[in-house]
């Protein structure tokens, strides 16, 4: 029970509060270890630990399905939280339904996964990135918003045949939040259903490198976990060289340079680079700093700036809608994927349910979009919950 309430990061106060109990009971059970059926089944559910695990002689051994990349300021990491190992779990179901699905349609297997190793020119590795996605380099600067940049690199992404997902929760519970402190991505890499998964909870400007970061794990075939400190260099290799070809993907080299040109006597021109390229000041700051624009001087102390403004802003309240988190969530590709399925009776209802999160008329709006409609009052429905009935 100690084992439960750790993992779920509560300390004993704040389980007594979730189980309406006084601190003096929590403590007492895990002294003792009795405590009633319905009581334990409460604990399971306010820690998200499976029941049975409370059952055990010993706590059980939980390691990361896949590589922990993570680095952090030369701290340990926590152990991985339970919404951590969730949305791994849910991703890991996916990916392995996805990838069967593919297999018994007749797919190929994709070639630009595991297509470079870590060592290659990363270079060469952020152009064959581009080429896959089908991008130019200029594209950025053609596209208004780094929200509406971060969508059409995802489409571009699902289309080349990655699934990518994005989400600031566990599924769709709103009390169970991910938190960008502890990971801001991961890649599953698969040469038929290769995977993205992104911290939505993360900064906007952010989320545009963890993509392209995560893109490059999937062209190294190196499955893993990532938490970024790009004012220094990640200690692992692998990390290094994904830093490396994301940043040489989402701000090329030549176009850096040149560009610098116009805007380095702006009061701001990492802000400028920023804009243009779709990207975070950091990562603006840091390309200068790589293409020797600036000296290492001039980048801490811009990162220093930034700190001290990410401190004393707050995010916005509120967010996109339900069925906007949807597209992120479930994912375009994947969505489809299922609904097909299910619309073909490849795959039952329940079990589409259960990949999607999504339930009866909810999932029929899911159907809607796809242009897979089961009832023909799901376009009524959806329609009243502002779903977006018209492809896009």
């Amino acid at each position: 029970m100690r084992w439960a309430r750790e993992r779920a990061g509560l300390d004993i106060a704040d389980l007594a509060q979730k189980m309406s109990v006084k601190p003096g009971r929590v403590n007492e059970w895990e002294k003792t270890g009795v405590i009633s059926v319905a009581q334990v089944e409460k604990l399971a559910q306010k820690t998200h630990a499976p029941l049975g695990f409370l059952y055990l002689p010993e706590p059980p051994d939980e390691p990361l399905p896949i590589n922990d990349f993570r680095t952090q300021k030369d701290q340990p990491l926590k152990r991985p939280s339970p919404e951590l190992l969730d949305t791994l779990y849910t991703m890991q179901l996916r990916q392995d339904w996805m990838r069967s699905d593919l297999i018994e349609q007749g797919a190929e297997p994709l070639d630009f996964v595991k297509s470079f190793s870590v060592g290659d020119d990363a270079k060469r590795v952020a152009e064959a990135m581009r080429a896959a996605l089908g991008i130019e380099d200029e594209w950025a600067a053609n596209v208004k918003t780094r929200q509406a940049a971060l969508r059409r690199l995802a489409d571009l992404a699902e289309e080349a045949g990655v699934l990518v997902f994005g989400n600031g929760i566990v599924n769709n519970s709103t009390n169970r939040k991910l938190d960008p402190g502890e990971f801001q991505g991961f890649a599953m890499t698969d040469e038929y259903a290769p995977l993205i998964f992104i911290n939505k909870a993360d900064y906007e400007g952010a989320q545009m490198f963890t993509l392209a970061h995560e893109l490059a794990h999937l062209f190294v075939g190196e499955s893993g976990l990532s938490l970024f400190e790009l004012q220094a260099q990640p200690t692992n290799e692998v990390e290094q060289f994904c830093n490396q070809a994301a940043a040489e993907f989402l701000v090329p080299e030549p176009l850096l340079i040149n560009y610098w040109k116009q805007v380095k006597s702006a009061d701001d021109p990492y802000k400028a680079v920023a804009n243009r390229f779709k990207v975070s000041r950091l990562v603006a700051a840091r390309r200068a700093l790589d293409t020797q624009r600036i000296n290492r001087d001039a980048f801490i102390e811009y990162y220093r700036t930034l700190i001290h403004e990410d401190s004393r802003k707050t995010k916005p309240a509120g967010g996109p809608s339900f069925w906007v988190s949807q597209k992120w969530r479930v994912g375009r590709r994947f969505g489809t994927a299922v609904a097909r399925a299910a619309k073909e009776d490849r795959l039952q209802y329940l079990e589409a349910y259960r990949l999607t999160e999504l339930y009866g008329d909810t999932f029929d709006c899911l159907t809607s979009l796809v242009g897979t409609r089961r009832h023909r009052n799901a376009n009524s429905f959806c329609s009243a919950s502002g779903f977006p009935l018209a492809r896009e």
